[in-house]
């Protein structure tokens, strides 16, 4: 039998566990299939301080305290510097959310996936949906295939795809583009026994500059530590052994890492992950949206959770516009592409400049004049989507950032010539 709700939901990470979840307490029938069975391992582990009032709208910040390992900054640590910079979050512009979480995400995924459904919506796992068609008139109608072979069918009035990097609709409308800025491959495990830095800054990420891109140091509440290396493209296709060993090799770069992981073990894989950096030309259409990674994915660590989440927030407004009242839905679904492209162009910005010399340099040297040290700050707790004006600073920054390109013609050639062949690199893989 073909069954029916108001909203379907393709995905059930964090994007679209919380656009089922506000969508159902707002009274709508809402159906939220999942391909896999919760819990399933997802890479993003490190959350950010603007996750948490999310964590609190959802009503599930205690249990994800549970899980989690505080985080109160980020550590940046480059072979150029003998000594480590901390950001804390405490310093940031609005200094509400000082602290945030390391999480594992097969955990926190289940726990916003579980709560969606005691929020009403209906949760269907080992779900696969193989079709979506949009009528000119009349439902979305979807298709799926259950794991033991069974086929089911729903009639939705609104399509909502957060299918993370599936990108289910972005590939059927033929949409997702590589994104030319950036190209990036990953490699990442994790160690037991890693070293950790002492005290309250235990559970702080700790970021590594290196000659070929930089690593991430991500400490768990189980006593594992996620470390990954987010490389240039043109490094990655120099590997002439298998990927755990190329992970090793990477790792010895990286000196100040290398002691870290000194008398650590690394019991699991290595996984990789290759020119990841995407996005799509719509975030919207005829009935139906595209939230978290289904629309655009830009890094394994900055961008984890709050901006999927926030894309999911101003979507479910968006929704909630359309099924309510249709003729206030162009503009809320243009107030939402608005706000969460802008939110993610802010945040891309620094992405794509983070292995040049000029990012590593200002950011071993922080300086607060025209209070860009607590807007860049405020950048790396996410606080991007509720009205920080931090605009005027973060411009005063990238002001900054062109003059010292200006000062060290030198290195600022040699770090755009290094990310120009990492993104041409990117592009000959992918062909």
């Amino acid at each position: 039998m073909e069954e029916t709700c108001d909203v379907f939901v393709l995905g059930g990470g964090p994007a679209g566990s919380t656009a089922a979840a506000l969508l159902a307490e707002r009274g709508w029938k809402v159906v939220i299939a999942d391909k896999e069975r919760h819990p399933r391992f997802h890479i993003g582990e490190s959350m950010l301080p603007m996750s948490t009032p999310l964590f609190e709208r959802l009503g599930v910040r205690d249990e994800v305290e549970k899980i989690g390992m505080v985080k109160y900054g980020a550590e940046f640590v480059s072979p150029a510097h003998d000594n480590a910079v901390t950001f804390e979050f405490s310093q940031a512009w609005r200094p509400d959310y000082p602290s945030t979480y390391q999480v594992r995400r097969s955990q926190l995924d289940e726990i916003l996936f579980r709560n969606s459904g005691r929020k009403g919506a209906q949760t269907v796992e080992e779900c696969r949906v193989t079709d979506v068609q949009f009528p000119q008139e009349g439902d979305v109608q979807i298709a799926a295939t259950m794991a033991d072979g069974t086929k089911r069918s729903w009639r939705s009035r609104f399509f909502v795809d957060a299918s993370g990097r599936d990108t289910f609709l972005s590939k059927r409308f033929r949409m997702k583009r590589r994104n030319h800025d950036h190209a990036t491959a990953a490699m990442f495990g994790h160690f037991v026994n890693a070293k950790r830095l002492p005290g309250k800054e235990e559970g702080n990420i700790s970021i590594f500059w290196f000659e070929h891109g930089w690593f991430w140091f991500i400490p768990l509440l189980d006593g594992q530590t996620s470390v990954g290396a987010v490389c240039n493209a043109d490094y990655m296709k120099t590997r002439k052994t298998d990927t755990r060993q190329f992970f090793f090799d990477t790792i010895a770069r990286c000196p100040a890492l290398a002691e870290r992981l000194a008398q650590a073990q690394l019991p699991g894989n290595v996984t990789a992950t290759g020119n990841y950096s995407y996005f799509s030309d719509r975030m919207y259409g005829e009935r139906w949206i595209l939230v978290g990674d289904a629309w655009a994915f830009v890094d394994p660590v900055f961008s984890s959770g709050v901006l999927g989440m926030n894309s999911a927030v101003w979507g479910v407004e968006a929704v909630d516009a359309f099924l309510r009242d249709p003729a206030r839905a162009p503009e809320a679904l243009r107030r939402f592409e608005r706000t969460v492209r802008s939110g993610v162009r802010n945040f891309s910005w620094f992405i794509y400049r983070m292995t040049t010399p000029a990012i590593e340099w200002l950011f071993m040297r922080p300086s607060n004049k025209m209070r860009m040290q607590d807007a860049i700050i405020s950048l790396l707790a996410g606080d991007l989507f509720r009205g920080t004006p931090i605009d005027r600073s973060l411009r005063a920054f990238k002001v900054v950032y062109y003059l010292w390109g200006l000062l060290n013609p030198k290195s600022a050639l040699s770090g755009w010539r290094r990310r120009r062949r990492s993104v041409k690199a990117g592009g000959l893989a992918e062909a």
